[in-house]
């Protein structure tokens, strides 16, 4: 198993590119938003790589850094999510706004990446909830498990609603249900109305 590359990137094409080591070019398929596009043939750079093997193939898939070559192997552990697929929703999406789609139950931001349909989006989800650490997003670690364990059934059923009701009104206004439970979360409040998470959250997403 290959578990790094390190040398020069030569070529660039088609969400591919090669690296040279050693005299060898090895071809690899990285995400479009990878920094390895945009490295100068004059710098030496590190790819982490995964080789997926099947009856007809033999392809390696390189990465910036670990954290999105072990966000690669979460994806495709998912029913339904090949190679391609996970490069795709890589592609689309941060590491971080992956595991936010992931932990705040939000399917849409998933599905933004390209030929990832909702239903697909939505197993990405559910198969992937328990595999998330909420703590390791960035942010307020504090503010987001406050907003999970309300969502949960640990906070009283006034709080639930109350987060619930201002989270519906923020993805009416045009946000994400990430990027509207990350502003309740990081707006301090505790056991608020809708209408003052809501009038809190819209100061906070102002910011972003």
């Amino acid at each position: 198993m290959i578990h790094y590359i390190k040398g020069r990137v030569t070529e660039v094409f088609d969400d591919m590119i090669v690296i040279e080591n050693n005299g060898i070019g090895y071809e690899m398929t990285v995400p479009s938003s990878s920094a390895l596009y945009i490295a100068s043939s004059d710098t030496v750079v590190t790819a982490y790589t995964a080789m997926v093997v099947r009856e007809d193939d033999v392809s390696l898939y390189g990465f910036d850094d670990r954290e999105s070559l072990r966000m690669f192997r979460m994806l495709q552990k998912v029913n339904g999510i090949g190679a391609k697929a996970a490069v795709a929703i890589l592609s689309a999406l941060t590491v971080t706004d992956i595991k936010k789609a992931i932990v705040f139950n939000d399917p849409d931001t998933i599905a933004r990446a390209k030929g990832v349909g909702k239903k697909t989006a939505q197993k990405v989800v559910l198969e992937l909830k328990d595999s998330i650490d909420a703590d390791s997003l960035s942010g307020s670690p504090a503010g987001v498990a406050g907003v999970q364990s309300a969502a949960s059934g640990r906070g009283d059923s006034g709080e639930i609603t109350a987060i619930s009701d201002a989270i519906d009104a923020l993805v009416m206004l045009g946000y994400t249900k990430s990027d509207a439970s990350e502003a309740i979360a990081a707006s301090g409040l505790d056991h608020a109305s809708a209408e003052d998470y809501i009038k809190a959250a819209l100061k906070k997403l102002s910011r972003f």
